[in-house]
């Protein structure tokens, strides 16, 4: 039976483009002879280089461990010879990295052993164990899991909400997660929950997914796990715009989802932590969808952290064109990339590549004050306002008028019909806000 729930203000309804890839069953990728691990891929303090040149480490050791309350520790992908090298970054710099020559062998550290009594493990112990993993929200986010598990003791949560919307067009991961480990993401829920010491588990899929609601539903309730249907709608995955939809509540302006008493994680990170509780598996591999037209066979692949987007172009049968703009992540949220160097990282959801008719030239036209950005708006702001007094560099302004609440969902930019760069001005100014608070 449908379940009704409410819809978040705003949102917009992009061309979907899931069918190039929805189909196709999660394939892994097999040993590749080199990896390059950039080790500051989450939120928060880069971690702590424990390796040096020439080290010889094993499958799943920590060679860079977390450096704060705020952080994740980092692990090798497979066996092999350390030698420490800059890379090319997502964000377009270069980047401190550790590259690894696989020695072919492939074997695991010896910490990595799968526990016949996990089940009696208490929260603390599958919440170290989290930790230890190196587990960040893999819907995009890289935020360190073990953090959002561990709320001050005034935040009351009595909600957990596993994100398995996958709003974002073209991105398909999730889905295929959803479909073939589906009994993985519901004992991960089930740990999550127990580690936060709530009863309420629920995972929000949105309705053009049946297949996997249905899947979900078979077993969700050996786990107490409530499977939502979502109306259909980006970004329907965004944190706040999610437990809108299943609970009613509203997180404050300013606030956390705690403060609603809510916390929300990925379906991936769900199967992460039943990985990482049940057998010690780190956080080393993840599965990313690699899509678009020019993509020869697009698809679902399970790829170890480190691997080029050269290779995972090679694995996904190479381009049938020269794409117009490649992508880490989806069309709403991804960003450019400009190297095929450029690895593979624990929020790495998808590898898009787009053709020219998909994409806009950004003019920076005058605001015509249409209000479309406005009725888009998940957060209920004024993009074209805030815009507007952020090039002209009235931050204090900005500030004062909610700039920090954007999520930069980039719905706002989708529907202005004067091409303005409106993500960019957001972005821009809450730097700007940051740094004038310090």
């Amino acid at each position: 039976m449908p379940v009704t729930v409410r819809l978040f203000r705003g949102g917009v309804h992009p061309k979907e483009g899931k069918e190039l890839s929805c189909s196709e069953p999660i394939r892994t990728a097999p040993l590749l002879d080199k990896y390059t691990v950039i080790l500051h891929q989450h939120i928060g303090a880069p971690p702590k280089l424990l390796v040096k040149n020439k080290d010889k480490v094993r499958k799943g050791q920590v060679i860079a461990e977390k450096a704060g309350f705020v952080s994740a520790s980092v692990h090798s992908p497979t066996s092999g010879t350390v030698k420490l090298v800059n890379c090319h970054g997502p964000a377009g710099s270069h980047t401190p990295a550790v590259e690894i020559t696989s020695d072919g062998k492939d074997e695991w550290d010896d910490y990595v052993k799968s526990d016949p009594d996990w089940e009696q493990l208490d929260s603390n112990e599958c919440r170290k164990r989290v930790e230890q993993a190196g587990i960040v929200g893999m819907g995009g986010a890289a935020f360190p899991t073990s953090v959002k598990l561990s709320p001050p003791a005034d935040k009351k949560i009595d909600n957990l909400i596993l994100n398995g919307a996958e709003c974002e067009p073209f991105l398909t991961a999730d889905h295929r997660l959803m479909l073939e480990e589906g009994e993985k993401i519901l004992t991960g829920a089930s740990i999550l929950g127990r580690i936060l010491g709530v009863d309420k588990i629920s995972i929000g899929i949105e309705n053009n997914k049946q297949d996997a609601i249905d899947k979900l539903r078979e077993t969700a309730s050996k786990y107490s796990v409530e499977v939502i249907p979502l109306r259909v709608m980006y970004p329907q995955g965004a944190e706040k715009q999610l437990i809108f939809a299943i609970t009613g509540r509203e997180v404050p302006s300013g606030g956390l989802p705690m403060d609603a008493g809510c916390v929300v994680q990925n379906v991936g990170t769900a199967a992460a932590v039943a990985d990482a509780v049940r057998e010690r598996k780190p956080l080393i591999e993840r599965v990313t969808t690699v899509t678009g037209k020019p993509v020869c066979n697009p698809g679902n692949w399970k790829f170890r952290i480190g691997t080029p987007l050269s290779k995972v172009l090679e694995l996904a049968g190479g381009i049938k064109k020269q794409p117009a703009k490649m992508l880490l992540g989806g069309p709403m949220m991804g960003m450019a990339q400009y190297s095929l160097e450029v690895t593979i990282m624990k929020n790495a959801s998808g590898v898009l590549l787009l053709d020219e008719d998909e994409i806009a030239q950004f003019g920076s036209q005058p605001c015509i004050r249409c209000g479309r950005c406005v009725e888009a708006c998940p957060m209920s702001l004024m993009p074209g306002t805030l815009s507007q007094m952020i090039e002209s560099e009235k931050f204090d302004l900005a500030e004062y008028t909610n700039v920090m609440d954007c999520i930069e969902c980039g719905s706002c930019a989708y529907v202005c019909p004067a091409l303005r760069p409106l993500v960019q001005h957001m972005k821009r100014g809450k730097a700007e806000v940051i740094a004038n608070r310090k």
